[in-house]
Parts: C-alpha cells; structure tokens; sequence
C-alpha cells in the first residue's frame, strides 16, 4: 500500500468497525494500533504499515474529522518521541512486541535517566554503574532532572558498564523497570513551585540481559538515537502560525492597545518573524524525517527554540508591566505535562528559563552545530584517550 487514497478507505473502513463514539478508548487506540494505523511508516504488528511517515497525515486527517480519541501525546511524549525510535532500531524482536504498544497507548508512561549530578552537559562523564552478575545487571547511582518518573512504569537508562576504557565506550544501555523496589524517586521542586522533574536513586537494581538495547559498551552510539529525536521533539513541535509562546503575546498586543509602546513594537515585530521562522524551519526539519533518521539539524531547532522562549516570555512580562509579576499558584504539585500556554505570563517566563539545560544545554548543542551540521574543526579534547576510571572528578 503506497497510496493516500487507499490508506484513507482502510482508515474509514477501521472507524466503520470501530466506531469511536461507541467504542471505549483505551479498546480504540489499542484496536488502531493493531490495524497498523499508529505510526504508519513503523513496521507491520508494530503499530505500522511499513509506509512513508508523510502518509500519517492521511490517517490522522480521517480520525480526526470523526472524532477519535488520540493518545494524549503531550503526556507520554518521553515514550513516543524517545523510546519508541531507539527500541525500534536497536531493540529485539521481543522488546519490541513488549514494549511499543502499551507504549503507544499510553498504558505505560516512560521517562528517562541520563543526566546525572556530575554528568549533565557531559553526559558521557557518567558513573551510574551496572555491574554484570549472572544473567542480571545490577545497577546503582544517582539520576537527576528526570520528568515523569513519579509517573513512569519503564526508563531508558544508560549506566556505566566497564571503566577501564575512556568515558564514551564503556557505557551501556539499558530499559529499567520504575517499580523495582531499589528505584527511589524524588521529587525536585522547581522555581515555578512545581515538581515537574525528579532526582532518582538507584541502590541495588536488577536488570535482567534481556532489558539491554544495543552491544554491550555500545550504549553511546545507541544514545545518540535518543538524543536526536528528543531535540526534534522539543525544537521541532508542529505549531500552527503563531502557536507555542508567540501566540499569548500577539493576543494581548491586540486586545490591549494602552499597554503598546514603539519599542516593544519593534521587538515584538521581530521575534514574531523569528516565531516564523523556526515553525516553517521546523516543517521542513520533519519532511526531511521522512527520509531517514534525525540529524544533528535538531540540535538547531532545539537552540532556536529556547532563545525564542526566553525571549518572548520577557517581552510578555514587560508588555504586562505589573500585572506581569503576577504569578497565579505556587503550590507544590507533580504535573503530568508542561503547560506553556494554559498558565499566566509569569509562569512562561520562569519555566522557560529551563529550556536551555533541559535536552542539552545550550551551549553543549552551538558545538554539535558547529561540528556536525558546519563541519568546523572540534574543540580539544585531553580526555578523549583517558579511561573513565582516570578522569579528574
């Protein structure tokens, strides 16, 4: 099936026989997932047709006009944007048939642990260990600013395996099980008084083999499929034309003529084309995900995404003057999701400060740019060829 016309009669053929009004949702989304209707560019019995990713359009079109619940992505986006694309290229057969589709469904929340307190920006630095004991790893560290993980049933994890080798090879990766009793999470309270992320302590954890993604010390490489795709999913967000944080400001600019000024004017004027900018850029980033894997291009919608935030967010409080000081709740809560646009001025401007640390720092990403996508030369680097064990800490 290559064509659009015929994805869209099996699509209205699925909703024939599974009509959404009357059909529970969780039995819905897993009755899509298993006729191939998911992620149409995933292979056959995992929630796709083997298709060209442009095709989900079509289906999503066709569910959307008839009313279909979807899989609240926004909730389970660790899994969707993250997990899902490394299980399908480095999992087993038998990882894969366990774990895509209650991940998909979102039966089963994901989150993932990789940031540590000493290895953040390099994260290769790492020194969770995993040390093998029969047929289990047995793993024990520290991982830090882990969102969902007061709500995940799995992790992607990467710990450390050998560290007699220098620091990017002897990593290995794994899938963690949240409800293991040597898993303790705790919650992180944030300058917006929210918990929304969490540091996460593991004492004694045993992960079987099997739970292993990638060679043994090959967790690096396997990494990196993580990485893009979480930058494409943070960076590259389909939006509608002033979507995301652009939009708030551009409606009070219109609805609250006392509060202009010439400059803000200006400045406004500016970063809504910016706003523009990155949203078409982001388009073009995602058509060209249909022709393989992301690419280090995230990194640069990831860096214009969070330039943006920043900046737009300060614009809105200084357009607000005092009313932008206002903050509307600080009580401690552990969120499921991040809401840009649900909450006031003050809350954008705080969390979004966030934006430049989380998914790689900004400042780590202008190097994968520079190196990756302009081809200039790389810093030096003195521990490249220094085991792990050896590095100053």
């Amino acid at each position: 099936m290559t064509d659009a016309d015929e994805l869209r009669r099996r699509t209205r053929e699925f909703l024939a026989a599974h009509p959404p009004a009357g059909t529970e949702r969780l039995d819905f989304l897993r009755a899509r997932f298993d006729a191939g209707l998911a992620w149409v560019h995933f292979p056959e019995g995992l929630g796709g047709l083997g298709l060209p990713r442009s095709l989900q359009v079509v289906v999503d079109a066709e569910l959307e006009a008839a009313g279909a619940p979807d899989n609240d992505p926004r909730r389970i986006g660790i899994g969707l944007g993250m997990a899902a694309p490394t299980i399908l290229q480095y999992g087993t057969d038998e990882q894969k048939a366990r774990f895509l589709r209650p991940l998909w469904t979102g039966e089963e929340v994901w989150c993932q642990l990789f940031s540590e307190p000493g290895a953040g920006s390099d994260l290769a630095a790492l020194g969770t260990r995993a040390v093998r004991e029969g047929g289990d790893w047995v793993v024990n560290g520290q991982k830090v600013w882990t969102s969902s993980a007061h709500l995940a049933r799995w992790a992607i994890l990467i710990a450390r395996t050998d560290p007699d080798v220098p620091k990017h090879r002897g990593i290995t990766y794994f899938v963690c099980d949240m409800t293991d009793p040597g898993v303790e999470v705790r919650p992180l309270r944030q300058i917006t008084g929210e918990a929304e992320f969490n540091e996460v302590f593991l004492t004694d954890v045993r992960i079987p083999d099997d739970r292993r993604l990638g060679g043994v010390g090959d967790g690096w490489r396997v990494a990196q499929t993580t990485l893009n795709n979480e930058r494409v999913a943070i960076g590259g967000m389909r939006l509608p034309r002033e979507g995301g944080m652009i939009g708030p400001v551009a409606r009070t600019w219109r609805e609250r003529p006392e509060l202009r000024t010439h400059d803000l004017h200006q400045r406004l004027l500016k970063l809504w084309v910016e706003a523009e900018v990155a949203r078409l850029t982001g388009e073009r980033l995602r058509q060209q995900l249909v022709a393989g894997q992301p690419g280090p291009e995230g990194a640069g919608m990831k860096l214009a995404f969070a330039r943006l935030n920043q900046e737009i967010s300060g614009l809105e409080v200084e357009l607000r003057g005092e009313e932008g000081l206002l903050y509307d709740d600080w009580t401690m809560r552990r969120p499921e999701l991040v809401d840009f646009t649900g909450r006031d001025a003050g809350y954008r401007y705080l969390r979004s400060k966030g934006n430049s640390i989380e998914g790689g720092t900004s400042e780590v990403l202008l190097n994968i740019v520079a190196e990756r996508v302009l081809g200039l030369p790389a810093e030096p680097r003195t521990d490249k060829d220094v085991a792990w064990k050896d590095l100053a800490r």
